[in-house]
């Protein structure tokens, strides 16, 4: 699959890719529509790439404004791959980019909020049920006004959902083989 920055400062760049299936790349529609859906609200905006595999998603917000983006990936070659894209794009004194347990950094102290925690692990292993769960537990990670925003095949959804207390689902929207489950802090 070829990846590439839709819009922005960066559009048109080209993002290397991670060999094999460790990492679940977005389309480019169903990256453009979750983009359109943000709108301006993707300007100075703090986003964490939770299984950052290519940089995708985090470099096109970044592209598109946002302010900061963390990404973490256990793997070494998708952090490299992250480190190549960002420098191709010239973004990388926009982000931080760790080899670090998604799991394990989900369940420290917050140091700092995020207005979006991208959620997209591995298919088909309920990762993203345990990562929603953990930023449930851990809420501080969070902005106020923050979306956590998982990414899964729609049948990953049918077979199991998260147990939570702090969020609350708001929507989803499936393009094509790609589902993104939108949630929020829950009111009162």
């Amino acid at each position: 699959m070829s990846l590439r920055v839709i819009a922005g400062r960066a559009k048109g760049r080209k993002l290397k890719s991670v060999e094999g299936d460790t990492t679940r790349p977005i389309t480019d529609r169903a990256k453009e529509s979750l983009f359109n859906i943000l709108g301006a609200d993707v300007i100075n905006s703090s986003w964490w790439d939770l299984f950052g595999g290519t940089g995708a998603v985090g470099i096109e917000a970044l592209s598109r404004g946002a302010s900061f983006v963390r990404f973490t990936d256990l793997n070494r070659e998708p952090i490299e791959t992250i480190k190549y894209n960002l420098s191709h794009c010239k973004l990388e004194s926009l982000a931080e980019v760790r080899r670090a347990d998604a799991f394990t950094h989900l369940a420290a102290a917050p140091d700092r909020t995020f207005e979006y925690i991208y959620i997209a692990p591995p298919q088909f292993k309920d990762m993203w049920v345990k990562a929603v769960e953990l930023v449930d537990e851990n809420i501080g990670w969070l902005a106020d006004d923050g979306w956590v925003i998982a990414q899964i095949a729609p049948r990953e959804y049918r077979t199991s959902a998260p147990a939570i207390e702090n969020l609350e689902e708001f929507d989803q929207r499936k393009y094509g083989s790609t589902l993104l489950v939108f949630y929020r802090k829950k009111e009162g």
